[in-house]
């Protein structure tokens, strides 16, 4: 085995001079080409002419790309669900079944509150429910009473003017006085009279039954909210998760309101990151993005860009960015710091150096030169007009006009014009193949 007796220093030196030859060879080589375009051109020749000699030129391949790098941001790492688990009634906490860090599934129950006061609540509305019932049986009863005496009145009506029309038929014949007659007539509208007042009490008391309803309906009512009621001394878990936090103790006394405890779902977490407006045009929903954690300095997390608040900060120009990350072994809890990477979307544009615009003499609009080869090393340049974007001091972006994948001309040894025959110089990158 060779041992290799030189300092590192001396290979980078090595490897310095002879990058240093062989941009120095392709200059030489630009420089004869030039010299030989320019002796040529002193001779005469016009433009059609000069467009048969072949041009030496470095070429690449098209990128996409964007001119600044990748932007990193810090947030906080949270639960995309978490909520706030608060008393709804006002009680001694009594029990807690779960502690900080427990899992619970979604109904499980949590916590008891002291029930006394409102199951004597719920007994004596239940209570008071019975009594309306009583009442309406009672209202029931008259109306059923009522409804007899009509039916009483209505016979009696019947045989009094039946009396009444016989003894009238006697008078005609004289066979009793017409006062005996006028006195059964008389019968006969004072049947009529209770008739009616019959009538009148069934539609009284048919009244009051519905009134006696309306009270019992309205403690039905109140009966269910005191059960309901009841019901807020056991708390349930409303999601399936872990509990974050835990702010009472047994023997506590909680009233309406007070957060007793906090549950968070941690099969996905989120991270809001605040963007600035100049760069927001470069995140959109559903960009990828790596996420990575001090806690966990090895590992880089996949998350994705799920929300961009509408409305930036009034004061920083700052616009939130939510992050989404699927977390379903739990293994990274909340409160963590996250440094969220925004990577490159596929649509990126190309970009290209300033120089390789500079190669057309004042063209408007800006133009590159696309190669097209016949052998790999030689072939001739199409004019391409493109489209351009952000600077830099030297890059540009192509917003069209130049694909990925295509080559173009970067520096050129000659003047270059549309159909120009050329040859790819060493320093040439391109993977372009022939045609």
């Amino acid at each position: 085995m060779a041992i290799d007796h030189y300092p590192p220093s001396w290979h980078r030196f090595s490897q310095s001079w002879r990058q240093s030859l062989s941009l120095g060879l392709a200059a030489v080589c630009l420089s004869l080409s030039s010299c030989a375009l320019g002796q040529q051109a002193g001779s005469g020749p016009d433009r059609a002419a000069r467009a048969d000699e072949i041009v030496a030129i470095d070429a690449t391949t098209a990128e996409a790309g964007t001119l600044a790098g990748e932007p990193t941001y810090t947030g906080t790492t949270e639960p995309v669900q978490q909520v706030a688990l608060r008393s709804r009634v006002d009680g001694q906490v009594t029990a807690l079944t779960v502690d900080i860090g427990d899992g619970v599934a979604t109904g499980d129950i949590v916590a008891r509150l002291d029930a006394d006061l409102l199951t004597v609540e719920v007994n004596q509305a239940q209570a008071e429910l019975r009594a309306r019932e009583s009442e309406v049986a009672q209202a029931q009863a008259a109306v059923s009473d009522a409804e007899t005496a009509l039916e009483s009145a209505r016979v009696q009506l019947q045989q009094a003017q039946t009396d009444a029309d016989r003894l009238s038929r006697l008078a005609a014949e004289g066979a009793v006085s017409a006062q005996t007659a006028e006195q059964a007539q008389l019968t006969v509208q004072t049947g009529q009279q209770v008739l009616q007042s019959a009538a009148e009490q069934i539609r009284t008391r048919q009244a009051a039954v519905s009134a006696a309803q309306g009270r019992v309906e309205a403690q039905q009512a109140v009966v269910a909210q005191t059960q309901e009621r009841l019901s807020f001394a056991i708390l349930r878990s409303p999601l399936s998760g872990v509990v974050m936090e835990r702010l009472v103790d047994p023997g506590d006394y909680a009233e309406s309101g007070d957060e007793l405890m906090q549950i968070g779902d941690l099969s996905r977490l989120k991270v809001t990151i605040n963007v600035s407006d100049l760069d927001l045009a470069q995140v959109t929903v559903g960009q990828p993005v790596t996420v990575r954690l001090d806690a966990f300095p090895t590992d880089a997390l996949a998350g994705r860009i799920t929300r961009i608040a509408p409305a930036a900060d009034a004061t920083s120009r700052l616009v939130p960015v939510e992050i989404t990350v699927d977390n379903a072994n739990e293994r990274v809890g909340s409160g963590l710091l996250a440094r969220v990477t925004l990577t490159a979307t596929e649509g990126d544009r190309v970009t290209i150096p300033q120089a390789a615009l500079e190669l057309a003499d004042s063209a408007t609009p800006p133009t590159v030169f696309v190669v097209e080869t016949t052998d790999g090393e030689t072939g001739t340049v199409q004019a391409r007009p493109v489209e351009l974007g952000q600077t830099t001091d030297d890059r540009v972006e192509v917003l069209s006009g130049l694909q990925p994948g295509e080559t173009y001309v970067v520096r050129s040894g000659g003047e270059l014009s549309d159909g120009q025959a050329v040859r790819l110089s060493i320093l040439s990158e391109t993977d372009v193949e022939t045609n």
